[in-house]
């Protein structure tokens, strides 16, 4: 578990996959440490990401391992080459959920539960401008300005033809029904949303109210996988005041369950797809009456 001020995304992963071969091989980080004539920090460093791994130390600790694939040596090694290197957010200052925006620029996977609001990826400009203005207190407009520019950015990850974003988003049905910025804004915003859902790589299932009580009672979470680690992955719970980040197997595994009784509840894509329709032009008949 972290806060937004975690060490560097890439060193973080790269950190954590060294610690699991280092448990696969049996050996202890001070047996590793003794072998490699360094220090026992070191090794702790290494897989916390609190310090630069060069493609040197990866090598040398994937010998020591019995890495014998290439392809894995390899990843590993192109992972510490780019561990020093700053992502497109950087040019924006000093903004919150750094740490997740680089998590959500490497992930090839992208589960996502939202109980409130339409999920960040796939926001309209005035929808994203009216949750930004209406959701932070005393934010001045140039960091409002600010805060939609990198929104608005991120997006560019599940238009990317090279890479794209593999998303499946389940959402409570109090998120159509939230009026954010007025009726025109919403129907703007569902019009967008099923236009989305029809993407090849997106899924967009809704939960109906009628469903009552449900495992995503408990708030907003998503599950990120990685191409680089297919074994692996981050659960990002995000607050008010701080985000969290669970890294553990187990974290996984538990929201993963939990993600897969929300889908099988849900909607399926089709009636999803139906009901977004239906609820749109429910903003369509109140701008007429306006």
């Amino acid at each position: 578990m972290a806060a937004n001020t975690n060490p560097t995304v890439r060193r973080r992963r790269l950190g954590a996959e060294l610690r699991r071969l280092r448990q696969g091989s049996g050996l202890k980080s001070t047996e590793v440490a003794e072998r490699l004539m360094v220090s026992q920090p070191k090794i702790s460093h290494l897989e916390n990401g609190n310090r630069t791994i060069s493609p040197r130390d990866v090598r040398d600790l994937c010998a020591l391992y019995g890495v014998t694939d290439q392809q894995v040596i390899d990843a590993l090694m192109e992972m510490a080459r780019e561990s020093g290197q700053q992502g497109w957010w950087h040019a924006y200052g000093d903004i919150p959920q750094s740490v997740y925006i680089a998590l959500e620029t490497d992930a090839a996977c992208l589960h996502s539960f939202e109980p409130m609001v339409i999920p960040g990826l796939l926001q309209t400009p005035a929808y994203a401008h009216a949750i930004i203005e209406e959701t932070i207190p005393r934010i001045t407009p140039e960091q409002a300005a600010t805060r939609l520019k990198v929104r608005l950015r991120r997006q560019h990850r599940i238009y990317d033809p090279a890479r794209s974003l593999r998303l499946w988003v389940v959402l409570d049905e109090s998120v159509l029904r939230r009026v954010v910025g007025g009726p025109d804004i919403m129907r703007e915003q569902l019009e967008h949303l099923n236009a989305l859902g029809t993407e090849p790589h997106i899924t967009v299932q809704v939960l109906p109210h009628a469903v009552g009580a449900h495992p995503g009672l408990s708030g907003q979470f998503s599950i990120l996988q990685f191409a680089d680690s297919p074994d692996a992955g981050v659960v990002y719970l995000e607050r008010f005041t701080s985000d969290l980040y669970l890294e553990k197997q187990s974290d996984m595994q538990h929201f993963s369950m939990l993600y897969d009784h929300l889908q099988a509840q849900a909607l399926s894509p089709d009636s999803t797809r139906d009901l977004i329709a239906d609820v749109s032009k429910t903003y369509i008949d109140a701008m007429s009456r306006l």
